[in-house]
């Protein structure tokens, strides 16, 4: 190979990117059959398989995710000169690439991420939502500067990471007014034995956590519903289907949200956040960002204990 074809670099990335031949082809005006047949050029001269059929979709091969990683910084940077050529704000931009594990709840994600957007040196920020092993082999591949999750690096995996608590928060129970009016008059956590109750799935590293607190307390809630999505999982609770944690530093915010009231505090379990980087130390300006968000964030919960 003796040069690389941008052009059709580009048209990779654009199928990639929109996921089909047919939706790349709308964006580049041009034909179907156009594009596969330069995508079999690039394919030819990197000597490699860039996608794969899976039923009548493409995907994405290991290392046709490793080249869109690279056409997706070389585009962006493409961008950016375009910007300086047409008098934009000359300050080079940063990308901050975050993936979240779906088992964080989004309104924690969003008020620890947020801030890294207020930098004096901006960021292009990019988020991913994901299964955790998903996420981790993203950042092994050079392709997000952290993982947010709540629970430390797993030790099955061959990846090469390190763990960073950013904070921590007990729990607390809540619900609607109507589940609330139909608890017996008992002392908490007493009350919650055979109260309806929404558990968080399997995935969430307090799961556990929560039934053995429960046997250990000698109450065994009548769990009506289990949920990957935290944020779902609460709508059903603001709809009434039954009590549900959420951690102390975010009560104000979920009780205003969903219209819940507080039922009572769970202060041997502790909601955790860990940012997962593939650095020992945090150098990256918006996951220091992320850091100092967080600690703000869970102080509040500490304060009111």
């Amino acid at each position: 190979m003796s040069s690389l074809n941008f052009k059709h670099l580009r048209y990779f990335w654009m199928v990639a990117k929109c996921g089909s031949i047919a939706r790349a082809s709308e964006q580049l005006f041009l034909s179907p059959q156009s594009i596969s047949g330069q995508l079999g050029e690039l394919e030819a001269s990197l000597g490699v398989q860039l996608f794969r059929r899976v039923g009548r979709g493409l995907e994405l091969t290991e290392m046709g995710r490793r080249i869109y990683s690279y056409a997706d910084d070389i585009f962006a940077l493409g961008n950016e000169l375009l910007d300086v050529v047409q008098h934009q704000p000359a300050k080079k931009v940063q990308p901050f690439r975050v993936g979240v594990a779906d088992c964080v709840p989004k309104t924690v994600a969003y008020r620890v991420i947020a801030p890294a957007l207020q930098l004096e040196d901006p960021v292009r920020l990019t988020c991913r939502e994901g299964k955790l092993a998903t996420l981790l082999g993203e950042m092994a591949m050079h392709r997000l500067d952290m993982v947010i999750a709540d629970r430390p690096m797993p030790s099955n995996l061959n990846v090469r990471a390190y763990s960073h608590l950013l904070g921590e928060s007990p729990l607390t129970v809540v619900g609607a007014p109507a589940v609330l009016a139909e608890l017996p008059t008992r002392a908490f956590p007493q009350l919650l034995d055979q109260a309806p109750f929404l558990m968080p799935g399997e995935d969430f590293a307090i799961h556990t956590r929560l039934l053995q607190w429960f046997e250990s307390q000698h109450v065994f809630p009548r769990v009506v519903a289990e949920f990957d999505d935290s944020a779902l999982l609460k709508l059903f609770g603001q709809g009434g289907a039954g009590l549900f944690v959420a951690p102390v530093a975010m009560t104000d915010y979920v009780r205003e949200r969903y219209d819940v009231e507080e039922v009572g505090r769970i202060d041997a379990i502790c909601e955790q956040l860990f940012a997962i980087t593939a650095e020992r130390r945090l150098t990256h300006p918006g996951v220091i960002a992320v850091a100092e968000a967080t600690k703000q964030v869970f102080d509040s919960a500490t304060s009111v204990r």
